[in-house]
Order: C-alpha cells, then structure tokens, then sequence
C-alpha cells in the first residue's frame, strides 16, 4: 500500500489524451456515407487525428446527426491510439475503440491495455476489458479482470478509478471489489482501496488483509474491517475485529496502530481498548497492549488478567492450597 501512490501517479498520465479543441482530420484508402445509416465509412489504413491524439486502424464509422453534426468515431479490428508529448507517450490498444465528438468520452472496449512509456521505457501498463476516460470530469474508469503494473507494484481489482484535476494531477484512485496490491512479498486485499493525494491516505476497507514479509522472512498477517495508512506519517492504523500474527504471538483488540523501524516495515503495534495477546497457552487481557516485532517484546497495562489454558492438564491432581 505504502508506494500506490506511484502507480496513481503514473496512471494519470492517460489525463491528457484529448483537449478541448476537436479539429478532426481523417485519412483513409476509402470513404463512403449513407444517409439511412447516418454514418461516414472509412477503410483500408485508417490514420485520425484530433488534436494531438492519433488513431490508427484498418476500418472506422463517425456518427452524423441531422446530417450535420459529427457524433461518435468507432474504430474496429484492433485499433492503436497514442498521443506524444515531449517524452512521454501514451498508448491505448483494444478490439474496439469510440471516441465521442461532443461529450469528450473515450471508451475502449475488449482486451484494452494502456501504456504509458517515459522515453521508451514503459511506466504504467494497465490491462482490462474496457477502459473509459472523460476529459471534462476527469475520471477514468477501467472495469473488468483490473490489473495495473508500475516497476515491482501490481494492483488487481474488478474496476479501477483514477480521478484527475483541470491540471491533469491525481486526486484520488480507487480500486472496487476484489482488490490487492503487491510490492515483492508484501501483499494487502480489501474489498476497497481509496487514495486520497491531498491526505496522503490509503484506505482499505472490507475483507481487509495485509501481510508485510520481514527481511530475514518473518511474516506480520494483520486482519480488520478498516485499514489506514498515511504516507506523509508513515503511520498505519486499523479498527473493527483488529488481529495480528507475528511468529508465536496472536493479538487482538478494536484499534491498533503500527508504527514503523528503521527499514520502514511495521515494527511497534499499539493496542487501544480491551485488547488480548496470546503466546502458547497464555493470554493476556489489558486495556491497552504495546506489541514489538524487533525486538519481540509486549507490555500490557491497564486492568490486566492472566488466563493460562489446561494447566495440570497432563496430571490427575487438582491445584490446592494443600488443604
């Protein structure tokens, strides 16, 4: 969760795909227009551009309303959209792709991937089955089998939503239903992630796991209803049904939240509310529980009660005072 903030920012170099202006100039080995169909036909090497967005293709139809007003550009069979500005250059690639002449909406449908290179060394790739972007709202939508890659962080979620300022800088992403993000060996699924860049917040929520691979290969599996981490603090918090693992140790308690060591992994976990640490056969019940991974320690205050599981258990005799 920690770098999604680099994936979004990657993602929101699709932003600027089409601008206001709509000079529109169409090449092709052959045009044709029926006025049952309302349509202008284009075939054989089909090259559009509006504006600094370029379109290629081996077929293509534009809508015309009342017989006047041009609508809808529809590419077939595999078009290739790209757009390049200084070293930066976008791409998008699917079965079928629509550009709308009037409201700004472009939606590319069936194996849709877009990318974004930084010379000529991808930067984002993102795959679906379709891809919808409005330049007036700044809103992109990719729905269906949601993957998207920057350097060693991978996102997977049913639909992704990437939401850009008049400036063409992120606002917010979200990931819906399903979701995970991967860096290395670390990994959190959610039914949501929302990222907010004003904050620096990320939060997790529904279904919420994350587990954080130590350097020497321990692992820390932190479950909940919500997760929040703050990039700018580097602090994470979690509430509702919170547990923890870390090698022998199994906590649980309504809040925690965890800060981090030295290499920036989750180090210090600070129990708030009745809250239980358990370690073999004993568990420790305390208002608040201070858990440390490295090195591993835990102190527990605040109306504290021991509760040692099957003592004497592989004896007959009963614990007396000897009377």
């Amino acid at each position: 969760m920690k770098k999604i903030l680099l994936l979004a920012i990657g993602l929101l170099l699709l932003s600027g795909i089409v601008t206001q202006a709509s000079d529109l100039i169409i090449e092709s080995k052959k045009q044709s227009y029926t006025e049952q169909d309302s349509k202008i036909k284009f075939d054989g090497d089909v090259k559009v551009t509006i504006d600094e967005l370029k379109v290629v293709g081996d077929s293509a139809d534009v809508n015309v309303i009342n017989g006047k007003k041009l609508d809808t550009a529809t590419f077939y069979d595999k078009p290739y959209a790209f757009e390049i500005k200084k070293n930066k250059k976008r791409e998008v690639k699917a079965n079928i792709l629509k550009v709308s002449l009037i409201t700004k909406i472009i939606r590319a449908e069936g194996d849709t991937q877009s990318i974004v290179f930084d010379g000529k060394t991808p930067v984002v790739i993102i795959n679906s089955d379709t891809q919808e972007y409005n330049t007036k709202t700044g809103v992109m939508v990719a729905n269906g089998a949601v993957t998207m890659l920057y350097k060693d962080i991978e996102t997977f979620s049913n639909e992704a939503e990437i939401t850009t300022d008049k400036n063409g800088d992120l606002k917010k992403l979200v990931l819906i239903g399903s979701a995970r993000v991967k860096q290395e060996n670390n990994e959190t699924f959610a039914d949501r992630f929302v990222y907010e860049a004003s904050t620096g917040n990320i939060v997790a929520t529904g279904n919420t796991t994350s587990k954080v691979l130590s350097d020497d290969g321990t692992k820390l599996v932190l479950k909940s209803g919500y997760q929040e981490y703050n990039q700018k603090r580097g602090v994470f918090n979690a509430s509702n049904n919170v547990r923890i693992w870390y090698e022998d140790y199994y906590a649980a308690g309504p809040k925690v939240t965890l800060y981090p060591g030295p290499n920036g992994k989750p180090n210090e976990a600070n129990f708030i509310g009745r809250s239980s640490i358990t370690q073999g056969v004993r568990t420790i019940f305390a208002d608040r529980i201070k858990m440390t991974m490295k090195p591993k320690t835990f102190d527990a205050q605040g109306n504290t009660r021991t509760v040692i599981k099957n003592i004497g258990s592989n004896t007959d005799e009963n614990v007396t005072l000897g009377l």
